[in-house]
């Protein structure tokens, strides 16, 4: 039986790690790989419809690049609340047949000193390097993982949403037509 080749838009290791750990257990014998592919957005985010685009346009540019059977795009943004500047997170999932998978969250209220940078024009994980003096800190536990100290981390925050997105996947009887 030949495997299910499934391919990243990210060479993020949390990423891949999450991605992995998630879409190992929904498509049996998956083959994971990763790719650099850009996003189409800016740098940094802005609002959920940004981020949710950058997701869809890396797990697009992984299938256009590659001959996996399914596509995968993960983006981190910012959105703005009457709460202030919060984290938000996309995953998108590709097939190649036309079945499309969304999910998304990873809200959190982000500190004043991090939402001043960022509007200013730095990127969270920048930001967040700043703040604790570490360097590549989205490459690791992330702003979640560093703000909650560990009670959850950004490859499990990542993890929860590519969840979310794997549902057609999971009950595609409840898809049909979607």
């Amino acid at each position: 039986m030949e495997r299910m080749q499934i391919a990243l838009g990210s060479t993020n290791p949390v990423k891949q790690a999450a991605v992995k750990n998630v879409l190992s257990l929904v498509f049996e014998d998956a083959q994971i790989s990763s790719f650099e592919v850009p996003s189409g957005v800016q740098e940094q985010p802005i609002g959920d419809a940004e981020t949710r685009q950058g997701a869809y346009n890396r797990a697009k540019a992984v299938l256009d690049l590659t001959d996996a059977e399914v596509g995968v795009g993960l983006e981190g943004g910012v959105i703005e609340t009457e709460f202030g500047l919060m984290t938000c997170a996309w995953c998108v999932i590709l097939r190649r047949d036309g079945t499309v998978g969304i999910g998304g969250g990873s809200h959190m209220m982000l500190p004043d000193s991090v939402a001043s940078a960022i509007r200013s024009g730095i990127e969270l994980g920048l930001a967040m390097d700043l703040l604790v003096g570490e360097e590549n800190t989205k490459h690791k536990e992330g702003a979640i993982g560093i703000l909650t100290t560990g009670l959850l981390n950004r490859r499990q925050a990542y993890e929860n949403i590519i969840r979310l997105a794997a549902a057609p996947f999971r009950s595609p009887n409840f898809y049909i037509g979607v």
